[in-house]
Order: structure tokens, then sequence, then C-alpha cells
């Protein structure tokens, strides 16, 4: 049916199921005579193994999608795949998605080749419109493809950032239509930016005939992005959305998912990758989803929802007991942010410091945000990066709540953490005392004097 089974397969099922397609591909025949330059030989037998002697890859050499007659094996389960998360995309939220691939190139190079596909339909366009993101994949997508990025900044309101709308039309109107190739939207990011109006952009490109592409890197196991995307879809216009396989289905990274509502124009993205391509990332999401089943899947995505909830909770404690808070940002459903205000005035590398100490204290992925960094990217320069504004009002601490959190991670990182802010407690005291000192003996030395 191509289908994502409801209930998941055990791993003997799935080898056997593998090991099946494995030898309809032609390298695998008992008797086989291989006299071309490509045929699926493998000098390791642990190499064979690691692949279960799928060798052939995916696609032919004018389209990734293509079946490959030599490899009837591999391009079953390149269809497959394709159906299956396609299935499970619906099954996230998006329910009137018409097609998708799963291409072996990450998040940003997916996106660079969505806009390569545009440039055909829009052989006069220049710019792409780009509510900003502090994130340089996606910066650099559009650079690499050749397009210049037309940065929108955001607009504060109250912990918030949220997209400018009146700025993107504004700028639409200034440049012309027919000069932008799309918008570039996005849905999973940092807090305190949030994700992007979706469906008043969507309603703008539909208005202008733009394209409208949208980066939803880590927002499939989010039902409010996903949300976005169908809403977006429905009152105007999104022409593909990407996403990454790793952050949304916990497999090396490598691969991504290019998806959208008009099938033709995504099998269009599928003919511009140029020659075959690995299998890899095709073989490590279907073996995942055959594990999970839908019922395992969605119970990923209930966790990953009640751990929000409870890290929101906890890291608010903690703020409050260091005087600090959680920014108020509703509108971003997997990152949140905890001010760093008193750090940031006590010392200025001491922001920066705390990132170091939460490194080497073996916490990942907490990103510590000073206020007012530089940072040139391609010859553009961002004023406050990483902060997704010119001038954030304060200082920042961001931690995530993505797909196979455990209650242990948060535990474990609230109490580094803790211990991490008492230590610069301690120090600012130790530091105001000798200060105290310094300057009393100052005193009594002029009045001796």
């Amino acid at each position: 049916k191509g289908k994502c089974p409801e209930d998941g397969w055990d791993e003997s099922t799935i080898e056997l199921f593998l090991h099946e397609l494995a030898i309809m591909d032609s390298n695998n025949f008992l008797g086989n005579c291989g006299v071309g330059e490509r045929e699926g030989r493998v000098a390791s037998g642990l190499v064979a193994r690691r692949h279960y002697r799928l060798i052939h890859g995916i696609g032919r050499s004018g389209d990734i999608s293509a079946v490959q007659p030599k490899a009837a094996g591999s391009s079953l389960l390149n269809k497959l795949t394709n159906s299956v998360v396609l299935d499970v995309i619906r099954l996230a939220g998006v329910q009137t998605v018409t097609s998708c691939f799963v291409v072996p190139m990450a998040t940003g190079m997916s996106l660079t080749l969505c806009f390569l596909t545009l440039r055909h339909k829009r052989p006069k366009a220049k710019y792409i419109i780009w509510p900003r993101i502090d994130q340089k994949s996606c910066f650099k997508s559009m650079i690499t493809a050749g397009f210049e990025p037309v940065v929108i900044e955001n607009v504060l309101e109250g912990d918030e950032l949220r997209t400018d709308l009146k700025a993107v039309e504004a700028k639409i109107k200034a440049l012309g239509a027919e000069n932008i190739l799309c918008v570039h939207s996005t849905t999973s990011c940092f807090a305190p930016r949030v994700p992007d109006r979706l469906e008043e952009l969507a309603v703008i490109c539909a208005n202008y005939d733009i394209p409208h592409i949208v980066n939803n890197a880590y927002g499939v196991q989010s039902s409010k992005c996903m949300h976005l995307i169908q809403q977006g879809a429905r009152v105007g216009r999104i022409d593909a959305f990407v996403q990454s396989l790793d952050k949304n289905f916990m497999v090396p990274v490598g691969g991504a998912i290019i998806a959208g509502f008009n099938e033709s124009f995504i099998q269009e993205i599928s003919k511009m990758y140029p020659g075959r391509a690995s299998a890899s990332p095709s073989l490590d999401v279907l073996i995942t989803l055959l594990s999970l089943g839908t019922s395992g899947y969605k119970k990923l995505l209930k966790e990953r929802k009640e751990m929000f909830s409870y890290l929101s909770s906890e890291l608010r404690k903690l703020a409050d007991n260091h005087n600090e808070r959680l920014l108020d940002t509703p509108h971003n459903p997997i990152s949140l942010a905890m001010s760093l205000k008193n750090l940031d005035e006590t010392n200025d590398a001491a922001v920066t410091h705390l990132g170091s100490m939460l490194f080497t204290r073996q916490v990942s992925g907490a990103r510590v945000v000073p206020c007012g960094s530089v940072q040139t990217v391609n010859n553009y320069t961002f004023k406050g990066f990483m902060s997704h504004a010119n001038d954030y009002p304060c200082a920042y601490l961001n931690a995530a709540s993505a797909i196979g959190i455990k209650n242990q991670d948060v535990d474990v990182f609230l109490k580094r953490l803790d211990k991490c802010l008492k230590t610069f407690r301690k120090e600012a005291k130790q530091e105001k005392s000798g200060n105290e000192i310094s300057d009393s003996s100052t005193a009594t030395e002029q009045l001796e004097d």
C-alpha cells in the first residue's frame, strides 16, 4: 500500500525485507557478468553489509526519482521510502501534500535545489525575499544558487521576533514581482524568533504570483509548524517545503525531504538533481519508520510535546531563582529562551563564558547568545548575529525540546546550568567584596596622608 505500518516491525523482519530488495539488484545476481563502469562492485565486505548490498544508489543520470533497470531493488526501495515518508508527513499535519522525495543532501543544499529549479520558471528574477533568521546554511543556500537575498528584519512584539509583513510587501513593490524568485520563509527556529506568519506570506505570494519556499528544517515534529504549512497552502501559495531527516526522524545527517502540493513541480525539482544519488538516507529513514510504525512515531511526537511543557516550567523556575526570566515566546513550539541580563551586566565576556562552561560539562545544543555580536557571512554583515535582530534587548540562553528528548536530559541540563550560574554569582560577590576592601584601604591611606 506504500504506507507506514501502524505497528513497527521487528529487526529480523526488516532485515529479511531489505535482503529481498537487494537480491533484485543485478550486482547480487549469481551469474551476473558486468562490463560497464558502474557495476555495483564493492571491495569491502563490511561496506557491503553496512548497506545491505544495496550498492547502486537511486535514480538515473537524468532523474533522481527514475527507475534504474539493473537496480530494481534499490529503485523499489526509493519509491517505497518516498511513499512512506509522504504518509508520515500527512500524519504529522499536512494532509493535502501531494508529493515528496528524499534527497541525499541536508536542508541547505536541498533549498538550493529548489531555488535552481525556480530559475528556469523565472529567468529575470535575481532576488529572494528572506525574513531574517540567523542560521548560516539557509542564508548560504540562496547565495550558492546565485541569488541575492533581500533581508527583511523582524519586528519585536513583546519578547517575540515576528515577520514584518508590511516590509515584505513594500520590498516586493519596490523591486517588482517579476524580479523576485521567491519568498523564503521559516517555520522551526530558535526562540525568541518564532515561526514566520506563513498564512499571511502565502496570501501575499498568491496575490503577487511569486513562488514561496518554506524552510521547515525541524518542523515535522511540531504539529504547530505543520499546521502553519497546511493553512498557508489552503489560503495562499506554498510551492515547496523542505525538512531535515536527522532532526525529525533521528537518523544520521545527510538527507532531507522536499515536499509540496503540486506534483509536477516536485518532479521538476527531482529532475534538477544531476546524476544518481546515494540510497543511504532513504535506507536509514525507511528502516526507522518501519521499526517505529505510525503508532511509534505518534508516541514520539506526543512525548516531545509533553517534554516541551516540562522543560518550559522547570526552566522558568530556575530563571526566577537567578533573578532572570523565561522569555515569553508562545508562538515557538520547540525552542525556549532564558534571559541572561544579570550575567551580561556583570561582565562582557561572562555570557560567552557560560556557553563554554556548559559545553565542557557535556551540555550540547544549548546556545548562549550575547548582545551585539557582528558576523559577516558571504560578504553580508549581520549585526546582533544569532539573535535574529540588530538590537535584541538582552542576552539569553536557548534550549529546545526536540524529538527523542527525555526527562533525564532536561533534569541534568537544569542541574548543570544552575551550578554554572551559582558559580558566576559566587565569583561576582567575591569580586565585589574585593573591590570594597580595596576602596576602604585607599580611603585609609588618603586620611593618613
